[in-house]
């Protein structure tokens, strides 16, 4: 109900007023649900609450996620009205048979149209992609990340699929019809996605789900993809492929070396549960490693120096 949305502005509203370190951009975000899909009456009456406080300067921006089938001119139309900023799109894959087997209801022609729509009248652009839904394959994950660098989002998220009881994909998944990637095949497409967005300027907002209360129940997944910490085994991952294409020309040879990454990026040059640590160790013994910070190198940059 909109006076909920008040409500919930003002709660959390109060808590940043309070918080000196608040800084930032605060955002007031409609997600969990196709928000256009609401009837006209009903979007405009949650956003007139958003733009009112926009107006008065309590909030920046207005972020909603939808379907790309609920996008149309009268649509943006309104939303423009009420000071809307940024649009997610749950496009979810560009292959055609994978939307069709996943029931999406919505086609790649759909996407293509809503993102020429939403661009053409000045809003933020973002587009959630899902890995391993039914039909899926690298081939087609890796074609749907180059679709979406190509369209050229602000953001992006990307999700691993995970069976929750209680669904459509659960009864596939109980009949055979559909077998759940496993974490590391989910991992090694992700990482496959999540460069060719990141080499594209894209900025990767999520990777993977929050832990919800749905996800936290016992035996409300099935398969082994959801992981509380997925984001860092990708990064990891990468982080992993990047510093060992610098340790080439250290191969073969004793030495004494610091690897280097930023602060933010640190965790991930030693991986979950210090995995990177341990792999560089067992494969290059005559190797002596540090670990070290420089916050001059950009995110996902690694650097190796030579000590004496």
């Amino acid at each position: 109900m909109p006076e909920d949305v008040r409500d919930i502005l003002d709660t959390w509203l109060t808590t940043l007023r309070t918080d000196e370190d608040r800084g930032g951009i605060v955002e007031a975000a409609f997600y969990g649900g196709s928000f256009t899909g609401l009837e006209i009456e009903e979007q405009s009456a949650f956003l007139a609450v958003t733009k009112e406080y926009k107006e008065r300067g309590l909030i920046d921006k207005v972020h909603l996620s939808t379907r790309p089938d609920y996008i149309d001119k009268e649509i943006l139309d309104n939303l423009r009205d009420y000071s809307v900023d940024t649009i997610e799109l749950g496009v979810q894959s560009f292959d055609d048979e994978v939307l069709r087997k996943s029931n999406r209801g919505h086609t790649s022609s759909d996407v293509y149209r809503a993102c020429e729509l939403i661009r053409e009248y000045g809003f933020e652009l973002g587009i959630q992609l899902m890995i391993g839904l039914p039909g899926d394959s690298m081939e087609s994950c890796v074609m749907s990340a180059r679709e979406t660098a190509a369209i050229g989002p602000s953001l992006a998220r990307l999700y691993p699929t995970i069976v929750l009881d209680d669904t459509e994909l659960y009864e596939m998944y109980r009949r055979g019809e559909y077998e759940p990637l496993s974490r590391e095949e989910a991992v090694s497409r992700t990482k496959a996605m999540y460069r060719i967005l990141d080499n594209a300027g894209i900025t990767i907002m999520r990777v993977g789900l929050k832990s919800t209360d749905i996800i936290g129940e016992g035996g409300a997944i099935n398969g082994g993809t959801y992981h509380p910490a997925f984001r860092q085994l990708v990064e990891g991952e990468i982080a992993k492929d990047k510093i060992e294409e610098l340790l080439l020309e250290y191969s073969e040879r004793q030495a004494s070396i610091e690897i280097y990454s930023n602060a933010k990026w640190y965790s991930n040059m030693i991986g979950h549960h210090a995995d990177n640590k341990k792999y560089f160790a067992r494969k290059y013994p005559e190797l002596e490693i540090r670990y070290r910070q420089d916050n001059d190198l950009p995110d996902g940059q690694f650097r190796i120096q030579e000590v004496n």
